[in-house]
């Protein structure tokens, strides 16, 4: 049998971040070969699975040389022979080899480059690409919008903004190659007018650029100037989206700003309210995690006041988890999730994830994490799947353009070809 693992191996390489990550490859008795590499995020929501890490002084705790002897003397031996066309059969033996409910005793860095690799070798035994492996019989859909990260803040920039992600999503772009090219614009203009209002620190994380701003709005206020400087209508051809990682600046109900005229502390209405404030004032159609993951109520109670014209998207709340995702479905608590296939361990349970969220209604964005690498899954993901939307950080560094270079090479495959799915269109002002 030609689809069977013949070698599964783990090796150590290295994230955006400068830190170990784990790569797994699989060659097939048919000589296919797949590989993929985990990502790591450094704002992380409490219920993700968790990645096994050495500690110690080595790299600074970050090594993964436990990882990798999991995969050497646990998870290679079980897989040896199994069909790399079963995802769903290897992604149960993997959880129920790890056997603890957030993946730790073998890591999630682990589990979930071995069940992508497992894909990608399945969809070059089949001769087919990924997109294509993962959609089966079922139809293709356009490329997923992009949602694309200028400012870095919070985790990803030293704090030196509360908001973590200031994006910009082309919403009258007709295709992906034009979304990308009006996004290149604005992330030009935006580093050139921050450099010569002297608000330029350099690069954030996730390739977004690092400011130097006294307040927040301040990169609300930038952003705007940047999208018209590109030559683009706010609202109608580019808007704004956020993603305020509110689990970073407090729990219990109790936020602290420190990025406003004045320092800070807000109650969960508060924060609220500040948020709808800029929804008003700003051409902003999508917030992420606008309150923290243990205020859910708040969370709801802020979905229900935005309305349905704003995408209010889950993360922390919901870990790319299909028991999360229904239950905060139910309480009115977020209208997308966000999908992160690391945070969830295997493949096929973050297929359950993105059934649970289409089954409630909601909408999903496939996303990077802030440590990332060349690899390329999580477009393939957007597209065979079916997602609407595609997060990747930003309009800079190699691990970022290597996705948006992967789906300009897509749109030459689809059948569709480079379209884009249909995107809310708000004049700025909207009340």
């Amino acid at each position: 049998m030609k689809t069977a693992i013949a070698e599964l191996r783990g090796r150590r390489v290295w994230d955006s971040r400068g830190r170990p990550t784990v790569e797994v490859e699989i060659r097939t008795t048919g000589d296919a070969v797949g590989r993929a590499i985990a990502p790591a995020g450094a704002s992380t929501g409490s219920g993700e699975a968790v990645d096994l890490r050495d500690g110690g002084s080595t790299f600074g705790g970050y090594d993964v040389r436990r990882a990798l002897y999991g995969i050497a003397t646990e998870i290679a031996p079980l897989l040896r022979g199994r069909d790399v066309r079963d995802q769903r059969a290897i992604d149960a033996l993997l959880v129920t080899l790890d056997g603890t409910p957030d993946k730790s005793r073998l890591g999630a860095n682990a589990l979930v480059a071995t069940s992508m690799a497992v894909a990608h070798a399945a969809a070059a035994a089949t001769g087919v690409p990924l997109w294509r492996h993962l959609a089966g019989d079922g139809p293709v859909g356009p490329l997923p919008l992009p949602e694309i990260q200028i400012f870095g803040g919070g985790a990803h920039a030293g704090g030196r903004l509360d908001v973590q992600d200031f994006m910009v999503i082309a919403v009258g772009a007709p295709d992906f190659a034009t979304a990308l090219d009006w996004t290149a614009e604005v992330h030009r203009h935006a580093g050139r007018l921050m450099a010569e209002a002297g608000r330029l620190c350099g690069v954030a994380d996730e390739g977004g650029w690092w400011p130097a701003f006294d307040r927040n709005e301040e990169a609300l206020e930038m952003l705007l100037r940047a999208i018209e400087a590109a030559g683009r209508l706010p609202g109608e051809e580019m808007a704004i989206a956020l993603d305020i990682a509110a689990s970073t600046l407090g729990r219990c109900g109790r936020y602290h700003l420190r990025r406003e005229a004045e320092p800070r502390e807000l109650d969960s209405d508060g924060l609220a309210a500040l948020w709808l404030r800029w929804l008003e004032r700003y051409p902003i159609v999508s917030i992420e995690d606008p309150l923290a993951e243990d205020d859910p109520a708040a969370f709801a109670a802020f979905t229900r006041a935005a309305g349905p014209g704003v995408q209010v998207v889950a993360d922390d709340l919901v870990v790319t988890d299909a028991a999360r995702i229904r239950r905060a479905a139910a309480a009115g608590a977020g209208n997308t999730a966000l999908i992160k296939p690391n945070q969830i361990g295997t493949l096929s349970e973050v297929r359950e994830a993105v059934r649970a969220a289409g089954e409630a209604g909601w909408a999903g964005i496939v996303s990077a994490r802030s440590g990332e690498t060349e690899d390329v899954t999580i477009v393939h993901l957007a597209v065979g799947w079916g997602l609407p939307q595609l997060k990747v950080g930003s309009f800079a560094r190699g691990e970022r353009m290597a996705k948006w270079n992967e789906g300009l090479r897509l749109a030459e495959e689809l059948p569709s070809g480079g379209a884009l799915p249909p995107a809310p269109r708000f004049p700025w002002g909207r009340g």
